[in-house]
């Protein structure tokens, strides 16, 4: 027994001894760093014939995450090549690591937002309107010139009056499911809102009282309004039988838009895990009807399916996120989002295929091919695809009068990149972009305000900003 136990002992130590002798042979990420990376960027990170990694300022996002994507699978349409088939994913995280170690500051610490900013040579100012106390927050709505409706996604709404957080939540809510990134999304204005007061909310509904990821859940649009800081009067404008409900899959519904009277547009998306990659399924979905009646539903596409969800409007939509209708021409303008690439900017038509996974601009997360076509006859092409993937997330059509020049531009968020991104379009093309703000944090939701300025709600921090012309 005591020779059995001092055997043990040799044989752990023997493997101790050979686990740290592999440990000293391994290279550091410095050591790798500069046997591959040096030659452009320098052994000291200064840039050679490549950019220079010790910065502030990350074009293509500051995550940890995003960094090593970008060592692995490189970025298309640029002179970073992927690195798959030479590091190891550990040996790129040491190269990560060391990048992100060598910076006088974390690349992803939360920033102070600056007074003002250049825009082509034109000062704008930056006010952080709320600075604290919002959870991350998701939409945003302006009631009047006094007050915004603020959703957060853990589930709450909020009143911001003169700019200033109201303590006292709504309470009343629909239950919505907390899970991954599912819960209470986009909310949008009944058109005849100061006679009405109906609110429009899109979830990820909670079939039962169970929230997690075990819990059954599914995409649900309801209205209601609001009397003394509670939900009242809740009518379902779209909701699937519980046979429908999912578990254990995301169930997002990203924007919410009313258009029109009695008109809702709610786009969503279903993610499934599989052994090699997440499938998801998108859809935009179109509501019709009187705005004194609800529930209303109006088949808007058919596809021959007993099954088929009768509120279907465009499909082939891989990850739908922001909502738009032009002002001028009435067109309905979505972002969504590509899976490593491809990224799009879609004017959606009744019953059209946007291709989704059947063409694609983007590969998946592991860097395998979706497809090999981007475009294929009898789908819908995006009007811009953004590869490498910017994260776009919301739309917004500038309606204001602060900046004149920028009148009917679209602007679009995106959160991986950080991005305010300003969209010039002419005859449903988009023939110019130019960045706005960069760095300050993942965009949420983009609003023209009462008052003419361009109000970017935030996560990472979760703040409100409103920008006006500078001095």
């Amino acid at each position: 027994m005591i020779r059995s136990f001092f055997l043990w002992l040799v044989i752990v130590g023997l493997g101790l001894d050979r686990a740290a002798s592999l440990a000293a042979q391994s290279p550091t990420g410095r050591e790798i760093f500069l046997q591959h990376c040096a030659g452009c960027h320098g052994r000291d990170l200064e840039g050679v014939n490549g950019h220079a990694l010790k910065k502030k300022d990350w074009i293509y996002g500051r995550e940890p995450t995003l960094m090593l994507q970008t060592i692995l699978h490189g970025l298309p349409g640029t002179e970073m090549v992927a690195w798959r088939s030479v590091l190891t994913s550990k040996q790129a995280e040491a190269v990560r690591d060391y990048v992100i170690e060598a910076q006088d500051a974390p690349p992803f610490a939360i920033r102070e937002i600056p007074d003002e900013i250049l825009v082509a040579g034109k000062k704008v100012k930056l006010t952080v309107a709320v600075r604290e106390g919002l959870n991350t927050p998701w939409g945003i709505e302006f009631v009047d010139a006094r007050r915004a409706l603020v959703t957060e996604r853990t589930g709450g709404l909020r009143w911001v009056v003169e700019e200033k957080l109201d303590p006292r939540p709504i309470t009343g809510l629909p239950v919505s499911l907390q899970y991954a990134d599912a819960g209470l999304m986009d909310l949008a204005l009944d058109p005849e809102f100061s006679k009405n007061g109906w609110i429009y909310l899109a979830l990820s509904h909670a079939l039962t009282a169970g929230t997690d990821r075990d819990s059954p859940g599914m995409t649900k649009v309801v209205r209601g309004r609001i009397a003394d800081h509670r939900w009242i009067d809740e009518q379902a404008l779209f909701a699937l039988p519980a046979e429908r409900y999912l578990k254990r899959a995301y169930r997002w519904v990203v924007g919410c838009c009313s258009i029109g009277r009695g008109t809702c547009f709610s786009a969503s998306v279903i993610w499934r895990a599989t052994p090699t990659c997440r499938i998801s399924r998108g859809r935009v979905g179109k509501f019709i009807g009187s705005t004194e009646t609800a529930p209303f539903r109006r088949i808007i596409l058919s596809s021959g399916r007993e099954d088929a969800i009768a509120a279907i409007y465009t499909y082939g939509n891989r990850n739908p996120q922001g909502l738009a209708l032009h002002p001028v021409t009435g067109d309905i303008w979505e972002t969504e989002h590509g899976p490593m690439g491809g990224d799009e900017l879609n004017i959606l038509k009744k019953g059209a295929n946007y291709g989704w996974p059947l063409v694609t601009f983007g590969r998946n997360y592991n860097g395998t091919e979706v497809s090999a076509l981007p475009e294929l006859p009898g789908l819908e092409p995006p009007v811009v695809q953004w590869t490498p993937s910017i994260a776009v997330c919301p739309a917004e059509f500038y309606t204001g009068s602060l900046f004149p020049e920028w009148k009917n531009n679209l602007f679009v968020g995106a959160l991986a990149y950080e991005e305010v991104r300003r969209l010039v379009i002419r005859d449903r093309r988009v023939v110019a972009q130019e960045v706005v703000l960069k760095n300050l944090g993942r965009v949420r939701d983009l609003k023209t305000g009462p008052d003419g300025a361009i109000y970017v709600l935030l996560n990472h921090p979760d703040v409100l900003v409103r920008l006006t012309p500078g001095s």
